[in-house]
């Protein structure tokens, strides 16, 4: 997982996680932080095993990794943040070495991962559309009363 070790280490990857954690400094629901990204990226990998989808598990972190990055553009001027993780993460991709298919595959995940169209797909689109709203503790959560996300997590799955 060489290319993931890059992707951490990218100067434009830690400037944005940096600023999503500057932003979200008061937020009193879910984060977006590295927290938030490994948690979606497990989840991801545990549904790959147990669904027999065959991604591969760089594929899956990367994404995972990566499909949140643009909030640090959403909170400054409203770009969706699906929009702006793909914009981001396709130059990082390139840049951490993967190939040209491998970037369209993860950056069409990291477009869709809002989208409950792909909710069901045995692919990583679906796949990280499911880790991603799987990876929300609401259970434990003390803003879960005040929270406006309709589909609460009630029981831990993964």
């Amino acid at each position: 997982m060489e290319r993931i070790r890059l992707i951490l280490a990218h100067e434009l990857f830690r400037t944005a996680l940096s600023r999503i954690r500057e932003a979200e400094e008061d937020r009193r629901f879910c984060g977006h932080g590295m927290g938030h990204l490994l948690d979606v990226a497990r989840i991801a990998r545990i549904m790959n095993v147990e669904e027999a989808y065959h991604v591969e598990p760089e594929r899956i972190y990367a994404a995972a990794l990566l499909h949140d990055i643009g909030r640090s553009v959403e909170y400054m001027d409203g770009t969706p943040h699906e929009r702006a993780s793909a914009d981001m993460a396709g130059k990082i991709l390139t840049d951490c070495g993967f190939a040209r298919g491998e970037t369209e595959l993860i950056l069409r995940s990291i477009r869709s991962h809002r989208n409950a169209e792909v909710s069901q797909e045995k692919d990583l689109r679906g796949l990280l559309y499911r880790a991603d709203k799987a990876s929300r503790a609401c259970y434990v959560c003390a803003a879960q009363t005040e929270c406006r996300w309709k589909k609460k997590n009630t029981v831990l799955e993964y």
